[in-house]
């Protein structure tokens, strides 16, 4: 009768007949052991038909109600059910003296984890290592949750730790963590090594990518264009890999490699924002402003609120001398906006340019709050002001230029002026 039942439910999960499983259930819960029971439990769990596989061990635990195993794995199995507080009551009715008190711990520790209640979620795993201090997988459950706490030098420790001991634990080969963990922790140049050890094993597109990353954030160029050149040759449609080869080899002075790159992005994504911006970036760099200007307008297209892709194309027609289309564009994209801040010195002088004094006054006020530091604004501020006759204002902001340039003699000279 076991491998019978047995068989019915496998060729059921293989059809994916959700119907013919819950119909399965009782006739097997009548004539079936426990033990079988218990199999075709954990075979659907793994099959991830979570509530039918529930339901059989909630008739187990009817059974026997003092079988701690089956509460833990009752409990596991209704957290993943959003049903946490009975989850929560099954674990808590675990006694000390129950063998399966450490594991009911490391669970509780999952719940706790799971609710953001982190130092209650570590202070169940230091209970239960202190019950079984050399068990590895409490000790690599505290290194997760030191992981995801932000706590990375004391994940490092207990991953290094399990690491000698075994390549492996859980599935998760201990390389590819201790990469994961270092480079997270921005420590780039520790996590390579971890990740080449990782390669040797296996070669997938998220670890080359991850290496890629991190010998980029390290300095290492070239190594970043390689292996994003594998990320590219594994999987075309890795997105990331596109901006990040594009920046490589910005960073290696190749321009036009750098251009080519993105545009290859762009080629299989036409909806990243990111990769217009720095293909508008890269094709001003090669001198192509025509394309630099078409990019720069479909990013900001894509998002109207994209202050870099805005200031970008901006700057760009300010440097060349397109003021009109400075103020076009700006007056398009800021009409909702609380803080352009960046964007006003340039639309200042774009009106003072046009002779559309009234605006240009407006601008500078605006910008005059955060860019009163910066001798440059400053400067234009000084003689705009001076041309439009408001004197008063004009000494205050020469006083100021006298702060910040004080070997200036052209600002004393300036403030003597006046008297």
């Amino acid at each position: 009768m076991k491998m019978e039942s047995s068989q019915q439910f496998i060729d059921a999960i293989e059809a994916g007949d959700i119907q013919k499983i819950q119909s399965l259930i009782e006739p097997m819960q009548l004539s079936s052991e426990p033990d079988a029971q218990y199999e075709i439990a954990n075979m659907l769990l793994r099959a991830g038909y979570l509530k039918e596989g529930e339901q059989i061990l909630e008739h187990l635990q009817f059974l026997f109600p003092e079988e701690a195993q089956l509460k833990i794995d009752r409990a596991q199995v209704l957290m993943e059910i959003d049903q946490e507080d009975e989850a929560l009551l099954l674990l808590t009715s675990i006694e000390e003296h129950e063998e399966e008190y450490p594991q009911a711990l490391l669970s509780l520790a999952d719940y706790y984890q799971m609710q953001g209640f982190y130092e209650t979620a570590e202070q169940k795993i230091n209970q239960a290592l202190a019950l079984m201090p050399d068990e590895p997988l409490l000790v690599f459950a505290k290194a997760e949750l030191l992981f995801e706490t932000g706590k990375y030098l004391e994940a490092v420790r207990l991953y290094e730790n399990l690491k000698e001991q075994s390549e492996e634990i859980g599935g998760i080969r201990l390389s590819e963590r201790l990469a994961e963990v270092y480079s997270t922790g921005a420590a780039y140049e520790e996590a390579i090594p971890f990740y080449d050890e990782s390669l040797l094993h296996h070669v997938t597109p998220n670890l080359l990518f991850g290496l890629a990353y991190s010998a980029f954030q390290a300095g290492q160029y070239d190594l970043s264009v390689r292996k994003l050149i594998e990320v590219k040759t594994l999987d075309p449609d890795y997105f990331s890999a596109h901006l990040l080869l594009s920046q490589a080899y910005s960073m290696l002075d190749e321009h036009d490699q750098a251009y080519a790159a993105i545009l290859e992005g762009l080629s299989r994504d036409e909806y990243d924002k990111e990769l217009f911006l720095f293909a508008g970036k890269m094709a001003l760099k090669i001198g192509r402003t025509n394309e630099a200007e078409q990019h720069l307008r479909k990013a900001i297209a894509l998002d109207p609120e994209y202050m870099e892709a805005t200031l970008t194309l901006v700057s760009f027609l300010h440097s060349v001398e397109r003021y009109e289309d400075v103020i076009e564009l700006v007056e398009m994209v800021s009409t909702n906006q609380d803080d352009w801040s960046a964007l006003y010195p340039i639309v200042a002088d774009a009106y003072a340019k046009e002779e559309n004094f009234k605006r240009a006054y407006a601008f500078y006020s605006l910008a005059y709050t955060d860019h009163k530091e910066d001798p440059n604004f400053m400067e234009k501020y000084v003689y705009f002001l001076l041309e439009e006759g408001k004197r008063d204002e004009a000494l205050e902001i020469g006083k100021q230029l006298l702060l910040l340039q004080p070997n200036e003699e052209r600002w004393q000279d300036l403030i003597e002026s006046f008297s």
